[in-house]
């Protein structure tokens, strides 16, 4: 049983991605993807927020927050990395704008590959990074299946059309899975960081990444729930890959993990809330109109 979970969980892990990047590819065009970036403005604050204000905070948090060095490690290396392959996965979730969650994950994306080597080696002595060694997966898992489905969308529409039920259904397959297997394999690890307290910067670090997302997030409620969950889900890829490469301490990688499972729920439980509170508002301007 030890040995299938780690296979499960990789399964799980290459299904979502490439099915989300695929599936994303074959509703978009690079037009589409491109349209929501040129607004400067919005690159600028998205940009502001995930390599300046979020990784500063947490540096400041874990100065006033005493934590031990694995601890510390994990935290900050989670807050440098940004661009979460799962970004328009969960634009879907929350109800926000798609182009501009596929156009911002490329975009943190590739600020990550070159972001990381420079900053993680000035704030944790010891560490090396090397940017093709984050980038070359990311590439692999993301944007080759992006491209392949913008190409099967430009030139087949009809196969697009059809493929799309399939690819969406393999994608929540793998998030759900995956879910599973973390909280499975992470439980006794969650339990640690509860009873250490650690839990609580988690909390603290996820609700204000989220915040200040939102906020900056503009110019419509669709913009501010995609850099406002994009900002709270970093990329778990890039973390995950460092950790392993640069720390023999598992407690470096298990804060990557159940920081990164958390971040996930916690988008998970405001998709919900966001989707009762859009069907809300829905019905009240339904009944509005028929009042008139």
């Amino acid at each position: 049983m030890n040995e299938i979970i780690p296979i499960l969980d990789k399964i799980a892990f290459l299904a979502f991605v490439v099915a989300t990047m695929f599936g994303t590819g074959l509703k978009l065009t690079l037009q589409q993807i491109w349209q929501p970036l040129r607004n400067i403005r919005l690159v600028f604050l998205s940009l502001l927020t995930n390599f300046v204000l979020v990784p500063l905070f947490v540096y400041l948090l874990l100065q006033v927050i005493p934590v031990n060095e694995p601890v510390k490690d994990g935290f900050i290396i989670m807050a440098l990395a940004s661009g979460p392959p799962a970004l328009p996965k969960l634009a879907q979730i929350v109800k926000g704008n798609l182009a501009f969650s596929t156009g911002l994950m490329m975009m943190l994306m590739f600020g990550t590959i070159f972001y990381m080597p420079i900053v993680l080696p000035l704030v944790l002595q010891g560490v090396e990074v090397n940017s093709w060694d984050i980038a070359k997966p990311l590439i692999l898992m993301m944007l080759t299946p992006l491209g392949i489905g913008l190409l099967i969308k430009a030139k087949y529409q009809d196969i697009a059309l059809n493929l799309q039920t399939i690819t969406f259904k393999i994608s929540n397959f793998g998030l759900l899975l995956g879910l599973g297997v973390r909280l499975i394999v992470h439980f006794n690890e969650i339990l640690v960081l509860l009873k250490t307290g650690v839990i609580f910067i988690c909390a603290i670090f996820i609700i204000f990444s989220f915040t200040v997302g939102y906020l900056l997030g503009g110019p419509g409620i669709d913009t501010q729930r995609v850099l406002g969950v994009g900002t709270a889900q970093r990329n778990f890829a890039a973390a995950l890959l460092i950790g392993t490469s640069n720390f023999d301490n598992p407690n470096v990688i298990s804060v990557i993990m159940v920081t990164s499972l958390l971040m996930m729920v916690s988008v998970l439980i405001l998709g919900k809330n966001l989707t009762e509170l859009d069907q809300e508002e829905g019905m009240g301007a339904e009944i509005k109109q028929l009042e008139v």
